[in-house]
Formats: structure tokens, sequence, C-alpha cells
């Protein structure tokens, strides 16, 4: 069994679980201005370190570049270069009502596979058009997968309205073209939010440019948003991450996808079904005989010792799951490489992964 020295890596500070925030996955057509609008909302909310505006200014002037807000999220130069998201990134900012964190996943078809990573993990979605461009490919798309996903709490942001001329005429062409397809998929948006996040307008307040709107803000919008419900009624699902040492202690680490967990519950790890007694429950600054509960990435000590390895699931005894061989399922399959009858596959779950065969 593999053992680190150092559980921090995988152990949540309990002060920041306290107040969990919303997270949002922003999707949108490529080129739509969805990463404008993210880097709009971190400097319209103070959400950026210092000098971080002044540094990026600097550098597109070094390179013979306008500066864009879009850049606050750019990683890589060579991102700014093709002018295109690779990798979905979590970003944290704060209104006056809670925390959010942004999941900003790309909007190329190439890097759709990224997107549904991240949308995966999101209570709610922000969908980008742009006014000129309208409804495209991807906006069509995207809004199936969130359908799929399961985000029920949706806003739909009709940005590049500064190249629309701020035409009432073209935001209602464009909500009425995709609110209908929306319908069709039945999905219910909460808002459409003419904007532009080039210059500002409806994002972090009212538009002067945009009078004949009656509606929230971009930030009104996503305070309205609920937070996923907790699965702490269903049975427990423990997944381990690893098992660290640390002053003397063996610290079985993971997140509780499911359930609850208290200190002297007895615990079964699947698929070993060898059992044992949670001694304490490790978090920063927290009790150790504190309850931990579905969301909760923690480390918990056994009364015995006992072989954990990645990959094991611990459950109660009343509840532990079912081991099987063959299960159906649906699937997003979207490498160009068809799925074959046969062939075998590496399957991931959690923290575990086997072979598989599709039969």
């Amino acid at each position: 069994m593999k053992q680190q020295e150092n559980p921090q890596s995988a152990i949540r500070n309990p002060q920041f679980s306290a107040a969990t925030p919303l997270k949002i996955v922003f999707v949108g057509h490529v080129d739509h201005g969805k990463s404008t609008l993210i880097g709009r909302i971190l400097h319209d909310t103070d959400s950026l370190p210092d000098g971080k505006i002044d540094m990026i200014k600097k550098a597109c002037a070094a390179e013979g570049m306008e500066f864009e807000f879009a850049f606050l999220l750019d990683a890589l130069l060579e991102e700014q270069k093709q002018n295109v998201t690779i990798d979905t990134t979590e970003i944290a900012f704060r209104t006056s009502r809670r925390n959010y964190v942004i999941i900003d996943a790309p909007g190329h078809k190439e890097f759709l596979k990224n997107m549904i990573t991240g949308a995966s993990r999101a209570d709610a979605a922000v969908l980008v058009i742009a006014a000129d461009e309208g409804v495209r490919e991807q906006s069509r798309r995207h809004a199936y997968l969130l359908r799929l996903l399961g985000i029920k709490q949706l806003i739909v942001v009709v940005n590049k309205m500064d190249l629309a001329e701020f035409s009432e005429k073209r935001f209602a062409e464009v909500e009425s073209e995709y609110r209908k397809f929306l319908i069709d998929l039945s999905l219910e948006v909460r808002a459409f939010i003419p904007t532009s996040a080039k210059t500002g307008e409806n994002v972090a307040r009212a538009s002067e440019k945009i009078k004949w709107y009656r509606g929230p803000t971009v930030l009104e919008a996503l305070d309205l948003f609920e937070p996923r419900k907790a699965d702490v009624d269903l049975p427990l699902r423990f997944c381990v991450q690893d098992v660290y040492r640390f002053d003397q202690r063996r610290i079985v680490a993971g997140r509780i996808e499911t359930g609850t967990l208290r200190v002297g519950d007895e615990l079964v790890f699947s698929p070993a079904n060898k059992s044992s007694v949670v001694a304490t429950i490790e978090r920063w600054n927290a009790p150790a005989d504190g309850v931990a509960m579905s969301g909760d990435s923690i480390g918990i000590t056994l009364s015995e010792q006992i072989f954990v390895e990645r990959g094991y699931v611990a459950s109660h005894q009343s509840d532990t799951p079912i081991e099987t061989n063959r299960f159906h399922a649906d699937l997003f399959w979207i490498v160009r490489e068809p799925l074959r009858v046969g062939r075998l596959y590496n399957l991931r779950l959690a923290t575990q992964e086997v072979k598989c065969q599709v039969v």
C-alpha cells in the first residue's frame, strides 16, 4: 500500500466547508465572449489579486496586443495566441450574498470532453451567446449536454450587445430562437440577460445603454441560484483517495460522496469487506469527534488497523454497496474512435480504476 507523508492535500479546511461556494459552469460557443465575461466579473467584484490588471496590461503592451479581460484566465501564452480556452479552470469570487467558484469550460468543439468534466461538478450554468453571431452549433450542443448532466439552473447571457448597437430587436430574436430550443429540451431558463462584458454593461450594475431591459444583472441573477442539496440522506459512500502516515497515525483520506459519518461508526471497506470503527475524523482546526457529511473531504483514523488502499469504498454495515461484474449505463462517448463490443477499456469510478468490457 502506498504511504505518503503529508495528508494536507487530501483534507479540506472545515472553515472553508462551512461556507461551501456555489459552483457555476460558464459555457458557450468559441469567441462568444465567455472568458471576457468571467474576467469582467472578477474585476467588478474586486476578486483579483492586487496588481493583476496592471501586470496583464504590461504583458499585452509588450506583445503588441490590446488588453482583454479574457487574458485574466489564460494561463499560457500559447492559449492567448490561439484565443481558445483549453483546460477547465476553477476561479473563486464572491458577492455580498455568498462565495462562488466559476468553472470555465472550453467552448471549442475539440475540447468538448473538458466541458463535460467541468459541467458535471456544477450547481448551475451560465450559457453565453454573442448577439452579433447568435445561436451556433456549440450553443445547442452545450445546452443538450447540460440537460443530460442534470443541471436545472440556467441563465443565458446574450453578450456583445455593443456589436449589435444594443438593439432590443436583435436581443429578442436571439432570445426567441434559443428559448424555443431550450423548451424542446425541457430546460427552464431563469433569465436572458443582454450584456457587453467588454464594457461592463449589465454585468455588475444596470446598464444606461440598455434601458429597455428590466431584468436582473448577471450578478443579481447568480445570487438567485440555489446550491445543490447535499445527499446526506443516502447510504454512506466514503471513497478512499489514499492512506497517509502523519504523527504516528495512519490517516485514511477521501471524500464522502453520500451519507454521513461519525466517530464510533463501524465501517465496511469494499471490495475487501474488512471492517473497523472510526476513531477520529481529521479536519483542520476542528474537533476529532465531529460529524462529516456528503461533499466533505476528510481523513479518518481507525481503531483497528486493516488493509485499505485507494479505490476502496467505505459504507455502514447495513447499507453496503452491491458488487457486480455487469451493469447497464448511459454513456457519453466523445472520442473519434467508435465504442466497440468486446474491447477492453479502463473504467474509473471516484478513485477506483478497473478494466471493463462492453458486452
